[in-house]
């Protein structure tokens, strides 16, 4: 890497089929405005979670990563230690590299989406349905958890713990008053996608919340709105995770 003997911090993002990715143009722009000139941000795609001990060992001015999809449960058994919530969420998507370089894993998801999800938050949202089973997923089962919010996940595939897309009805909209997309379903450039559910019955009573920020306004939350749903994408969640992983690395 050319900028390598002049940049002295670097941070990243570990990921599969990364290309655009919000981490990148984050840090970027947050490295210019704050005038961090020793901070540089770079992509590191693999193909395989295998390659990941490659990059810390190329790559010794690294002080910090991002993990995203599919990596942030299978990143676990290459790292030294986690911290007591990610261990509890069983995923990871911050790594801390100490002086020492040692390998810390955090979840800062669990955190953005809690607060960017509170201000939404009226009495009667009493339960959530989380879509998609990812690590995404258990780190919005861990803050809704923290916010004292039933919930349930659906999924695509036969699961004990999960109800099935073919199931959801009235009733079940009755039930359950916060809808939240962790699947990558609609997400650019396939943005006319929406997960199979029943959107006729979104009211004003209920959150359409999607972890999908590219495009803005997602099929699931076009859809959701027509319904008079409250709608939030995950951008706040994401610069809100960002920042809480910064944090983290500069401790």
């Amino acid at each position: 890497m050319e900028h390598e003997h002049e940049k002295n911090r670097l941070f990243g993002l570990i990921g599969k089929n990364i290309g655009y990715s919000f981490s990148k143009k984050y840090f970027t722009d947050k490295f210019e405005k704050e005038e961090l000139t020793d901070c540089l941000y770079e992509n590191f795609d693999l193909q395989a979670i295998s390659q990941f001990p490659k990059i810390i060992r190329e790559n010794p001015t690294l002080k910090g990563l991002n993990v995203t999809i599919p990596y942030k449960e299978k990143i676990i058994p290459f790292l030294d230690k986690l911290n007591k919530k990610a261990t509890k969420i069983g995923a990871v998507n911050c790594i801390k590299i100490t002086k020492k370089g040692k390998l810390k894993g955090y979840n800062t998801d669990y955190y953005g989406f809690k607060k960017s999800l509170e201000p939404l938050l009226q009495p009667h949202h009493q339960k959530a349905l989380i879509l998609g089973t990812g690590g995404a997923s258990k780190a919005i089962a861990f803050a809704l958890e923290e916010l004292g919010i039933l919930y349930t996940f659906v999924s695509r595939s036969k699961r004990e713990d999960a109800l099935d897309y073919k199931f959801i009805n009235a009733t079940t909209f009755d039930n359950y008053q916060l809808i939240i997309n962790c699947t990558p379903i609609g997400t650019h450039p396939n943005i006319e996608e929406c997960p199979p559910i029943p959107y006729d019955f979104f009211t004003e009573e209920h959150i359409a919340f999607d972890l999908i920020y590219n495009p803005e306004e997602t099929e699931f939350l076009k859809r959701a709105k027509a319904k008079n749903a409250v709608t939030k994408n995950g951008h706040e969640m994401l610069v809100l995770q960002a920042e809480k992983g910064w944090t983290i690395w500069n401790k």
